[in-house]
């Protein structure tokens, strides 16, 4: 049951996030309302939106493909341009898919591609514990693994080979941009999910280096990047032996990098 409006008024909750800096306080309003428990629970959440706090933190669950995805502090955040990626990855996979989430956050893009596919079998991985941590709840919850570890490391060897969809939301941001990022990433979400190096494109190469070894015959890796780094990103693909394409939604603001294993492909 949620806290009863006259305890804490919309007006002034709105009022109080609107003071904050909170575009669309109107619409985070209701949605305090309608999950605090309490009015005290109500009270101390917009406390902490007022702070600064991401509003998913503040919430404890983000909205992410139509689902609601339990996210627990200093987790990153799901973006909606990564529903993007999501729906290209649909779009690749069959029922009963090998699914792969790797730098897998709260495990969003899994739980969302679990949801879409039949009988996927799911796996996640993230070198973060507090992720880890989040990423159970949420992709154990349909039946799926989360390891601790870094990038490939701590993934089953048996699935070398085998994966049909590797889904890896890879930091990407350049060093010397992570502080020019909105308060509520570079304050409370966790740096190692920010930066991505120099050119913001380290950790994807070290995920296209080691991708095909773990990608079936046909199989996918699917990155988000931004536009401006899709070229440089296509090339790290192309050299580590895989097709690549880039698929460009307007609407989010999404760049995604698509490489596929030949059959041909050698795994020595």
């Amino acid at each position: 049951m949620s806290a009863s409006p006259s305890l804490l008024a919309q007006s002034v909750i709105v009022t109080k996030l609107r003071a904050a800096g909170c575009v669309f306080a109107e619409d985070e309003a209701r949605l305090l309302l309608s999950t605090a428990l309490t009015p005290s629970e109500l009270a101390a959440m917009v406390d902490r939106r007022v702070a600064g706090l991401p509003l998913e933190h503040v919430l404890g669950w983000a909205e992410f493909c139509g689902l609601r995805v339990v996210l627990e502090p200093e987790v990153f955040v799901p973006r909606r341009r990564t529903e993007f990626l999501v729906a290209q990855a649909v779009g690749l996979a069959g029922p009963g898919a090998v699914v792969v989430d790797l730098c897998c956050g709260s495990g969003a893009v899994g739980v969302a591609l679990a949801a879409a596919l039949q009988e996927a079998q799911l796996y996640a991985a993230d070198v973060d514990p507090a992720a880890v941590r989040c990423a159970r709840r949420n992709v154990g919850a349909v039946g799926g693994q989360v390891y601790e570890g870094d990038l490939f490391a701590p993934l089953p060897a048996a699935l070398r080979g085998r994966v049909d969809v590797l889904a890896a939301n890879v930091p990407y941001v350049p060093t010397e941009e992570v502080e020019l990022l909105p308060p509520e990433a570079r304050e409370f979400e966790p740096r190692v999910a920010l930066d991505g190096g120099a050119d913001g494109l380290d950790v994807l190469r070290r995920v296209a280096g080691e991708a095909p070894r773990w990608l079936a015959p046909g199989g996918c890796l699917l990155v988000e990047t931004s536009e401006r780094q899709a070229p440089r990103a296509v090339e790290a693909f192309a050299g580590s032996g895989l097709v690549p394409r880039v698929a460009v939604c307007e609407e989010l603001y999404a760049t995604v990098v698509i490489g596929t294993r030949p059959a041909e492909f050698s795994r020595a």
